[in-house]
């Protein structure tokens, strides 16, 4: 289990648990630098573990994308490169590499299709992040070709949920807006302010559906390529600040900074493939981000400022 103490990580460790599994195999970033071969090739050839879980990456929103491109896509090339080739070398018998929806071209048809990938231009803003899973996807169909490896990718949409990050800069917008309108709400201050127009459109899913998802397709997925995990339904950057000003209870209202950038104007997922595999996601966003916020210690925030 790589990534064990993020968001993914910990949803999947909780999600393996609920069905008995309890040898899961976990090393934090301290014991073990994903980025350095020698230290992978040295963990997973003394483990050998049978099913690795890639979901270990260096991630944030736009902001944090943009600014620390060099480190974005230098980190993640270095995780996904050491760990498929160590787990090739360690004999892994099955291997799921988790990627984002980022991967896909800025403009491409709605909603996104699997083989939609490399057929255009991707957000600038994050393509560094991109290309790099793009570059772990390929290398799963890339080991898999060569030595019938059982490796695979899946790309899943925007996430929140326990553990998520709430920084005040680095964080996706759906746990900044909740951070936001909870602070405005605790403060008595009269509106929130929103990154540009409010009219990009975004997916969505609950991370323990995700997790849910990824133990489904461990299961049930052995072939080349990867699958999209979603809800199959966006929301408007705006109508999500609505429901999470309704959930908080905040009473101020929302104002526009149209200097900052709307980013990709749609990002939907076409969950066709996954759909016919047989699984579907069961939690709605509104009670998605009710059941977080009302689960949320914010005394995490203090130590990610």
């Amino acid at each position: 289990m790589a990534g064990h103490r993020g968001m993914v990580g910990s949803a999947m460790v909780r999600r393996l648990k609920r069905d008995g599994f309890h040898n899961i195999l976990t090393a934090t970033s301290k014991e073990v630098d994903l980025r350095d071969q020698a230290a992978v090739a040295s963990f997973l050839g003394n483990e050998k573990p049978d099913v690795v879980f890639l979901g270990a990456a260096k991630v944030g929103g736009i902001l944090a994308n943009n600014t620390y491109r060099a480190e974005f896509i230098y980190d993640n090339l270095m995780i996904a490169s050491n760990v498929i080739h160590q787990s090739y070398l360690a004999g892994v018998k099955k291997l799921l590499f988790l990627g984002s929806s980022c991967i896909y071209p800025k403009l491409a048809p709605q909603p996104l299709r699997e083989d939609y990938l490399l057929t255009g231009l991707l957000e600038p803003t994050n393509e560094p992040y991109a290309i790099a899973k793009i570059t772990g996807i390929k290398l799963c169909d890339a080991y898999r070709a060569q030595y019938g490896c059982n490796f695979f990718s899946v790309m899943p949409t925007n996430l929140y949920g326990p553990n998520d990050n709430y920084h005040p800069e680095n964080s996706h917008v759906l746990p900044a807006l909740l951070r936001r309108f909870h602070e405005a709400k605790e403060n008595g201050e009269a509106s929130v302010t929103i990154w540009g127009t409010g009219k990009p459109l975004r997916e969505f899913m609950h991370v323990d559906d995700l997790a849910d998802a990824c133990f489904f397709l461990l299961g049930n997925f052995n072939e080349k390529g990867f699958v999209n995990v979603g809800t199959g339904t966006d929301i408007s950057i705006l109508e999500l600040a609505q429901t999470i000003k309704d959930v908080v209870g905040f009473e101020g209202e929302i104002l526009h900074d149209l200097s900052k950038p709307d980013g990709t104007p749609r990002k939907l997922m076409d969950v066709s493939k996954l759909k016919a595999l047989g699984w579907e996601a069961r939690i709605s966003l509104r009670e998605g981000i009710e059941s977080v916020y009302q689960n949320l210690d914010t005394e995490i925030w203090k130590s990610k400022v």
